[in-house]
């Protein structure tokens, strides 16, 4: 709207608005004469609670539990269309081929493992958001939970408020250092050309990271990535692994809607990476925020990222 009040017809139309390509690939417009790369965007939210009763989070399944809990409050103070939405989203189409969009939320609750919290005491945890239109119901979703019961106790809890605001991350690449340590806070699956990786090498963890920031943000934010996706993956396998320090953590989750176990482990740890990092430092910092790999919804696949001088 801008640019048509500042520029005559003839620039507006060579900038915003170019025709009569004819060019490279049999192009049939030409491409516009710039790239708009917009930041992309999370919504971090602390839910802050006292406890009614006891609760106790068993250890590996603190954010299953307020995951199952959110999950049927979900549906009782929200309409079909924003459970789906939500909890269950649907078709995909996305990039890397994903038959369905991810969660618009991850859970951050990995400080509550093993922990017991008696009865008047204070607790609290934290819900990454990546689209803002969700933030209320996702509120009044986990308060309903917690005042209903959660866990196999159903111990209850009250609010005590919340806090959030907005982090927005640029993607562009920018000075970085030549050496970083990614640590695994929770168990992490990665694949890798359609297998489980045993070890994090630097190409399989980024080509995850840009295909999940990339969903995200084609879904929830300003639009799809834009880069070539190929090209950035095969500079990313430049990157060397110079250390790695990983263990198999095996856990399970139980579903109170089927009864079946699903595997919800992983590797956790550290590893460190040596190599041109400029234009990749940005994602990992935003994997900082979405995670990365399988099941990252749930807590799975919490990652810190550190420079190594």
């Amino acid at each position: 709207m801008a640019l048509r009040r500042v520029a005559t017809e003839a620039e507006y139309e060579r900038i915003f608005e170019p025709r009569d390509g004819a060019g490279p690939s049999g192009l049939a417009d030409r491409p516009r004469p710039f790239v708009f790369r917009a930041p992309v965007e999370f919504f971090p939210l602390r839910l802050d609670l006292t406890a009614r009763d006891a609760l106790y989070f068993a250890p590996g399944k603190a954010a299953n539990i307020l995951r199952g809990a959110f999950g049927i409050a979900l549906r009782r103070v929200a309409t079909a269309t924003e459970y789906e939405h939500i909890f269950e989203p649907r078709g995909g189409a996305g990039p890397s081929g994903l038959a369905d969009r991810p969660r618009p939320f991850v859970l951050r609750a990995r400080h509550l493992e093993d922990a017991s919290v008696p009865a008047g005491g204070n607790f609290h945890f934290q819900v990454n958001i990546f689209d803002a239109a969700i933030c209320a119901t996702v509120t009044r979703a986990f308060y309903e939970a917690l005042r209903e019961g959660i866990g196999p106790g159903r111990g209850r809890a009250e609010p005590r408020g919340s806090s959030g605001g907005r982090v927005s991350i640029d993607l562009q690449a920018s000075a970085a250092p030549s050496q970083i340590r990614v640590d695994f806070l929770t168990p992490t699956e990665l694949k890798h050309e359609q297998r489980l990786v045993e070890q994090p090498e630097f190409a399989a963890l980024f080509a995850r990271v840009r295909d999940r920031i990339g969903a995200l943000r084609a879904f929830y934010g300003a639009g799809p990535l834009e880069i070539d996706f190929a090209t950035i993956g095969a500079r990313a396998a430049t990157v060397r692994m110079t250390r790695c320090e990983i263990r198999a953590v095996e856990a399970q989750r139980r579903s109170s809607r089927t009864g079946q176990t699903h595997p919800i482990g992983g590797f956790t740890g550290l590893a460190e990476y040596v190599g041109p990092l400029a234009e990749f430092l940005p994602y990992l910092d935003a994997a900082q925020w979405t995670g990365v790999g399988r099941q990252a919804v749930w807590g799975k696949g919490e990652i810190a990222v550190s420079c190594i001088m």
